[in-house]
């Protein structure tokens, strides 16, 4: 995976007033430059039963309070909010208002329902009119309060986002929102189509839910089923969800789990609205569950048909009727199938009942899921004494390296999960805990105390003590790497081991690089003294050519596009001693709420990968060394990991570049390379703080910065979103050369063909860490010839 994908981002000062506000990144055709630290999520039904064998992609802990009424142009006081959004390449900034709600402040307690998703930020007193510490970018006086969602920015073509947000002052008009008599009206379920992407199932919502400006004539504002983005469609691009066997593809319901999320979030509520109830089933499979209510859709929603599906209407409001709770689940909803009812949630009850056994009846941590508190653990937590069940497991290998666009972990340290999270303050940290795990594990009060402290550290930054059940394992570094190399969904032969050739008999290594970038791996080769006999690059983005030929002085062969690479090509180029790649990870990376999995879009050129190292390996009979690594990110569906998996007969090791840079940048390899598991060692010409990558005269403002992705504002560090670098006391951007550096390469390596700043980021962005494969190609030394 060597892209970037952006986040949004909102932030709450608690508990005395809220005042919401929000900052998204702007229009990017969708899976332009992934990235799996960026985050945001894909919006699920908890209650799903589609969701049961995957990790749930929580809209849940992303979800914000229910809707109110505008009632004036005043607001008092707030507190920062941040909505979890995928924003797109090109960050701006917008601002969603919020207005007084007629309740008084204090009614809005953290376990009200629908119980919302916030970010806490130590160190704030309660004051009724304490003022933001940072004042909306655009706006500052009217606002409203909007219903809130992870409402994550779809970009289409033929659609009308806009990522300005227009003057929202509050009025009372009367008159309502789509007047064009082309009908869908809000609250209305439809489907909907928009450029690149099949039809959809969504609801109509009113321009307020979606923070930006009104739709213009004969558009609508829709939020989609299954990852709550909001896109401006045509109402000529709508249907009826009536029309449900006209749109709906069995081939995307097959393949898709987000495609069957949506279906069974647009069927639910339609059921609701229709009152619709089913038979409990026999089957636990989840496909039997859900099959009464697709029989239901495609036969005409009877009894009551189109008429039963409309949104009910109160006659003292215009366009709020549409409130979140009606149409998406409260946080943390308690997983139930159509055949059980379960009168109240399992989790809490649980885990607070794993606590009682620890510390009463003195039995082991290790024994319960620390995410859930349910018993025979299927393995070891990574970072504290506990254990995981294997849908904890596969939740948190999924989402522990997802981060939002401030820089921090999009979702609990612990639990991967979570409603309410606090931030560490240790500027060097980007780790969050939920509210839930503190009050849980550690003690009752445990969150409210850590909000006034300023600044709160957390507890991989604290002491490694015992706080309640919860305590940080020595080992947890060396635990976090076994944790990701031993996820063994598969048990595969071990690779061959090739016997070091001797000095003598080595000769110049030959290598087939697919995706190859910006040439990282021939840098790396040459760094570390090979005698390169051949390298043969396929590469289709013209910048990346262009540093490749000029830097290493056109000793590279371009191939251009992979798919056009035949056998008779391999057999003419090879033999070859190495082949590596790593694919696009557009369509892998769950931060992407459009992606397409592994089996379609830019997914299935890991088959292209796949194909080649095939043709490329030594046949029955051929006696030599031959070695092959492919890369791609760590945020990927576990289905997707272990498909690949099966495909490569190895599972991957997980390498974070934090150990031997300047920078995050967590990959998945798999490959047969010597010692790939060995521990990451920095080297003496490894730059491991910022400061070291920086130019004469500019000082670091932190250690570490996070991943840096192809956009450019995910340089800008930490809650307040600065810049990591102070020159003549103003905060600064990072120069070309010290992102260079951050990354490992020569200074000036990508300044080639007039590139500008934005151009070379982008190809940074999607390069791999110098220093982590020269740390997976070391070892190749005692096969090949070196100067």
């Amino acid at each position: 995976g060597k892209g970037g994908f952006g986040s949004m981002s909102q932030k709450i000062f608690m508990p005395s007033s809220f005042e919401f506000k929000a900052a998204v990144n702007g229009d990017t055709p969708a899976g332009e430059g992934l990235s799996e630290n960026d985050s945001g999520v894909e919006l699920t039904n908890d209650n799903s039963p589609l969701t049961a064998a995957e990790p749930p992609s929580p809209f849940s802990p992303k979800q914000n309070g229910d809707a109110a009424s505008p009632q004036g142009n005043t607001c008092t006081v707030g507190s920062r909010k941040r909505s979890r959004k995928r924003s797109e390449e090109e960050g701006s900034t917008w601002d969603l208002y919020s207005e007084e709600k007629s309740a008084a402040p204090s009614q809005l307690g953290l376990r009200q329902r629908p119980q919302p998703r916030t970010i806490f930020q130590a160190g704030l007193t309660t004051h009724a009119h304490t003022k933001p510490r940072r004042q909306s970018r655009k706006q500052e006086h009217s606002m409203l309060l909007v219903p809130e969602t992870p409402c994550l920015e779809l970009m289409e073509q033929d659609s009308k986002d806009s990522a300005q947000s227009s003057s929202t002052s509050s009025s009372t008009e009367t008159q309502p929102e789509y007047n064009d008599n082309k009908g869908f009206g809000i609250g209305e379920l439809v489907w909907g189509k928009i450029k690149g992407f099949s039809w959809w199932p969504g609801i109509v919502v009113t321009w307020r839910a979606t923070g930006k400006r009104q739709a213009s004539h004969g558009m609508r504002w829709l939020q989609w089923f299954g990852d709550g983005k909001f896109s401006e469609v045509s109402a000529d691009k709508l249907d009826s969800i009536t029309a449900f066997p006209k749109f709906f593809s069995q081939a995307s319901y097959t393949k898709l789990a987000s495609y069957r999320r949506a279906i069974f979030q647009a069927l639910e509520m339609a059921s609701t609205r229709a009152e619709k109830t089913f038979p409990p089933c026999e089957s636990d499979s989840p496909e039997d569950q859900v099959k009464p209510m697709l029989d239901w859709a495609n036969g005409g929603f009877l009894p009551k048909g189109e008429e039963g599906l409309k949104p009910v209407h109160s006659a003292d409001h215009q366009v709020f009727d549409v409130s979140l709770p009606e149409y998406f689940p409260s946080s943390k909803r308690p997983r139930v199938s159509f055949c059980k009812n379960k009168a109240a949630p399992e989790e809490s009850y649980s885990r607070e009942q794993m606590v009682n056994e620890v510390l009463k009846n003195k039995r082991s941590v290790e024994e319960f899921c620390l995410s859930c508190g349910k018993m025979r653990a299927a393995t070891f937590h990574p970072l504290f004494e506990g254990g995981l069940c294997q849908t904890c497991k596969d939740v948190y290998l999924e989402m522990s390296y997802m981060y939002d666009d401030d820089g921090y972990q999009s979702y609990c340290t612990i639990c991967c999960g979570g409603r309410e999270v606090l931030l560490c303050g240790n500027v060097n940290c980007c780790r969050c805990f939920c509210v839930d795990c503190l009050d849980i594990l550690v003690n009752p009060g445990a969150s409210n105390n850590a909000r006034y402290l300023d600044p709160w550290r957390c507890y991989m930054c604290q002491p490694p003590l015992q706080y309640g059940i919860l305590k940080r394992r020595h080992d947890w570094n060396i635990k976090l790497q076994e944790f990701f190399a031993n996820d063994n969904g598969q048990e595969f032969e071990k690779p061959k081991i090739y016997p070091a050739v001797p000095a003598e008999q080595r000769r110049p290594i030959r290598v087939l690089s697919l995706f190859d970038g910006i040439a990282t791996g021939y840098l790396v080769l040459r760094d570390l003294g090979f005698k390169v006999d051949l390298y043969v690059a396929s590469e289709v983005c013209e910048d990346s050519i262009s540093v490749g030929v000029v830097r290493h002085e056109g000793k590279i062969e371009y191939v251009h596009d992979v798919r056009n690479i035949t056998k008779k090509n391999i057999q003419e180029w090879g033999p070859f001693d190495l082949v590596i790649g790593g694919s696009p990870c557009n369509d892998l990376s769950i931060v992407n709420p459009a992606r397409k999995g592994l089996y379609e879009g830019t997914g299935r050129l890991f088959f292209e990968f796949y194909r080649l190292l095939s043709e490329a390996k030594p046949k029955e009979g051929e006696d030599r060394p031959f070695f092959w690594m492919f890369e791609n990110v760590v945020a990927m569906g576990v289905n997707d990991k272990r498909d690949i998996s099966r495909f490569l007969e190895c599972n991957p090791v997980m390498i974070d570049a934090i150990e031997v840079s300047a920078a995050h940048r967590a990959r998945y390899f798999w490959g047969n390379l010597p010692g790939m598991n060995r521990p990451l060692c920095a080297s003496g010409m490894d730059k491991l703080e910022l400061q070291d990558c920086l130019e004469h005269g500019r000082v670091a403002k932190f250690g570490k910065v996070r991943t840096i992705t192809t956009r450019s504002n995910s340089i800008k560090q930490g809650k307040d979103q600065h810049f990591p670098v102070l020159m003549n006391g103003k905060e600064d951007i990072l120069w070309c050369t010290e992102l260079e550096r951050i990354f490992g390469f020569p200074v000036h390596y990508t300044d080639v063909s007039n590139m500008g700043r934005g151009a070379r980021q982008k190809l940074l962005g999607r390069s791999w860490s110098v220093p982590v494969i020269r740390h997976l190609f070391a070892p190749l030394k005692d096969y090949f010839a070196c100067e």
